[in-house]
Parts: C-alpha cells; sequence; structure tokens
C-alpha cells in the first residue's frame, strides 16, 4: 500500500491516516507533497477528484478521506480489532470520532496543526468550549476504562483521529483540568508512532503561512 501525506508539520488530516497504519504495524510506502504547491494539486489529481490529503492507494483502489481510510483499514487489515471489542464501548467510539472528524471548527481554525512550534493563541469562546468538552470527554473516558493507557483501553482508531488535538494543544499550551485527561496526553505523546511523526516534521524546512497562528513563545 501506498499513503499519500502533505507535510508532517502541518497536515492533521494525513496524520490521521498515518498513525492508523502506523500504530497497527501495517505495512506502507509513504509519500509525502509538499502542501499548497502545483506537483501536491497535480499528483492527488490521478488519485481523488478533491485535491486534498490523505490517499490509501491498495493495488488499483484509491480511497481518500481519513475516515474512509481508517474504516477501510480496519475491514482489511485489522480484522475489526481497530476498534473496541464491546459493542457499547465501539459506538462510543464511533460517536466520539464522528464529532471530531465533523466539528471542533474553533479548534480547527484558530489553533492549526503545527508540530515543531510554540506559540499562544487568544482562543475565541466557541475554541473554549471546545477544548473544555474534549478535556471533559477525554477524562470521562479514561476515568471509566481502565484496563489501558488509551480512551477505550488499548490503542484503537479513536486515539489515531485525536492525535492531531494532542499535538495542538502541546503546540499552544493548552491546560486540561484533569489528571485523567492529562495523562492521556502525555500517553499518545509517548507513543512511538506519534514521536516519529514528530522528529520528522522538525526537520522539515517547508513554511505554511496558514499554519503559522498565534505568536512564539
Amino acid at each position: 500500500m501506498k499513503l499519500i501525506i502533505a507535510n508532517k508539520n502541518y497536515s492533521s488530516w494525513s496524520l490521521r491516516g498515518w498513525m492508523a497504519l502506523k500504530a497497527f504495524n501495517i505495512p506502507f510506502e509513504e509519500i509525502k507533497l509538499s502542501l499548497s504547491t502545483e506537483a501536491f494539486y497535480k499528483e492527488l489529481a490521478q488519485y481523488t477528484p478533491i485535491g486534498k490529503v490523505p490517499v490509501l492507494l491498495d493495488g488499483d483502489l484509491s480511497i481518500w478521506d481519513s475516515l474512509a481510510i481508517c474504516e477501510y483499514i480496519n475491514e482489511t487489515y485489522l480484522d475489526g480489532k481497530g476498534w473496541p471489542a464491546d459493542k457499547h464501548l465501539r459506538a462510543r467510539a464511533r460517536s466520539i470520532v464522528a464529532d471530531m472528524h465533523s466539528g471542533f471548527f474553533g479548534i480547527r481554525n484558530e489553533m492549526p496543526m503545527n508540530c515543531r512550534a510554540k506559540r499562544r493563541v487568544e482562543l475565541s469562546d466557541q475554541a473554549k468550549k471546545e477544548v473544555d468538552t474534549l478535556d471533559r470527554v477525554w477524562t470521562e473516558l479514561r476515568q471509566h476504562t481502565p484496563n489501558g493507557p488509551y480512551l477505550f483501553g488499548e490503542f484503537s482508531l479513536a486515539d489515531a483521529f485525536f492525535a492531531p488535538v494532542i499535538f495542538r494543544f502541546k503546540t499552544y499550551g493548552i491546560e486540561l483540568s484533569d489528571a485523567a485527561a492529562r495523562d492521556y496526553q502525555q500517553t499518545m505523546l509517548a507513543h512511538p508512532a506519534m514521536k516519529s511523526w514528530l522528529e520528522d516534521s522538525v526537520i522539515e524546512t517547508d513554511i505554511v503561512e496558514a499554519g503559522e497562528a498565534g505568536k512564539p513563545v
């Protein structure tokens, strides 16, 4: 398989698809394109009509959208083990992933992913509410799922979907209110795949101005 992604420092959607493969040790070839360049759109046009990353290539099949990629990986290569085994936890995991996939625009717009940076921004009330929501959800899940350090115990696709937010909160110095949520953030930052992604982002040289929000710390 091949996974087409963009700059690791800035591309939050790329990280989700990449984590779904890397964290579950599924072999793939990584193809990285530079955001907002002519080559970026020319290359993507061969595989997707929407001109966005990530794109998963498996034989003759081309899959875009990070959630579609995760579901394909789960069905084809993980025998369903990408989600929690318990049907109630699985439903909850899919619910919070759907929320992340289609919402939290305050966080997305005001705290763009910028893994290698330390910055500060003045958040809107909407973004603050979204931060509080994630703080509460992470705390609740960790307090009621004691059989492992991730949101549903063992690492799942839900964790892959929240990986970009973990980096965002680190970049912008967001303080979580409860020890359970803070422990979860540190667990994710210590994951080998997250550490590898961060190491690669630090050595990138491209600057995407839209991703340089706020002031350096």
